[in-house]
């Protein structure tokens, strides 16, 4: 490790008055290579508070671009870069905020076939993604490469972190053996997030990099931290390593990388909605407005929350929310033998809807693929998207 310059000495000097971090630990941050997964909601807190931590490599992969709706709590952008690929602009902002780091940037979906390759340059990996594949794909490389792991995930008003780092703790995997049934658990896109929270939950993942990297206090592995914003609290469950963990466990059967949106249900799912929702069971926005148009006797039902209602709805719609059908499907008796046209936001929660409908014995069900986003894009630009 070489000795740190004036320059460094006058820009970490408040790391350095720390006896625990000193000038051994800040070269020890000069010296690391981290890898964040996402440059999102998390990722932007993350690699902020990594740069000017002074971490000598950053890596961020991400493959998507800005949009006016991160703007709420992905603080590395502004209004001017929509539209702009995220990981470029992250890089131009975390390299202002600190010269000292190097920012290497993947912009590509992290898959089985790139993501070993990525992370043997790194130390650890920090995980801000928002999708289960991705999640156990990033698990199960961090456990082949025996990484650290530092997960955080976010959805509404609470957060989650803790460290996964094999052999010393358990795993995401020893946590979580089985992802949920697809669409079982909303998206931020679909349930909101307190943007202000999300800086909470980044910062504690990149304070246990910083720890990790240092050697310093007890960084989270084995611990649970769960957060709720709304009641201010902060609850900490202890986690153990799974014997029977297929990745991690005694005997562990994963010795490689498999197909995680296979095994995530995902190619399954859309086997199975096709045998539920069939090609004549499912119309674009535009076949919706012809059957508007044309006076159709159908029955346009939306089955988001009241709060999407308010933001943006199609005219001649009647709101069940799909939390709420299971106790008011009777409504629909009345136009049991119409056709019921079913719209969402994007189209999942409206063939969940379909698909519980029919085991109520109703026939005469058309999903809308694309939902409301769609009725945006294809027919009514002035209604909002969200």
């Amino acid at each position: 490790m070489s000795n740190l310059s004036q320059d460094q000495i006058k820009r970490y000097t408040r790391h350095i008055l720390l006896p625990e971090v000193g000038v051994t630990g800040q070269k020890k941050l000069l010296d690391a290579k981290v890898l964040v997964v996402g440059a999102g909601g998390l990722g932007c807190p993350i690699s902020l508070y990594l740069a000017a931590a002074g971490v000598g490599t950053i890596g961020l992969v991400d493959f998507d671009t800005v949009d006016a709706s991160n703007l709420q709590r992905q603080v590395l952008f502004t209004t001017e870069d929509v539209g702009k690929p995220k990981v470029e602009v992250a890089a131009k902002r975390l390299k202002a905020l600190n010269p000292d780091v190097t920012v290497k940037t993947y912009q590509v979906a992290l898959k089985s076939d790139n993501i070993m390759d990525i992370l043997k340059d790194y130390d650890m990996i920090i995980d801000g993604t928002d999708n289960f594949p991705t999640r156990y794909l990033t698990n199960d490389a961090a456990v082949l490469q025996k990484k650290a792991n530092i997960y955080g995930s976010i959805f509404r008003f609470d957060g989650q972190v803790t460290v996964f780092k094999t052999p010393e703790g358990p795993c995401y995997r020893c946590l979580y053996p089985e992802p949920p049934p697809p669409g079982e658990v909303p998206s931020c896109a679909e349930g909101g997030v307190m943007g202000a929270m999300v800086g909470t939950i980044g910062a504690i993942q990149a304070t246990e990099a910083i720890k990790l990297i240092t050697g310093i206090g007890k960084p989270a592995i084995g611990k649970f931290v769960i957060y709720n914003s709304l009641d201010m609290q902060f609850r900490n469950l202890k986690l153990h390593k799974d014997p029977a963990c297929p990745i991690c466990g005694t005997n562990p059967t994963i010795k490689q990388l498999i197909d995680y949106e296979q095994f995530c249900g995902m190619k399954v799912e859309e086997t199975q909605t096709k045998q539920v929702v069939t090609a004549k069971d499912e119309i674009d926005p535009l076949e919706l407005k012809v059957k508007m148009d044309e006076k159709q006797d159908f029955f346009l039902l939306d089955v988001r929350e009241p709060n999407e209602y308010e933001i943006a709805n199609i005219k001649g719609a009647t709101l069940i929310p799909l939390s709420q059908l299971p106790n008011r499907f009777h409504e629909l008796d009345k136009v049991k033998g119409k056709e019921i046209v079913v719209h969402c936001k994007s189209g999942v929660r409206s063939r969940k809807a379909i698909n519980f409908l029919k085991t109520q014995g109703f026939d005469h069900l058309v999903n809308v693929a694309g939902g409301i986003l769609g009725w945006s894009d294809q027919v009514d630009s002035s209604v909002p998207k969200y």
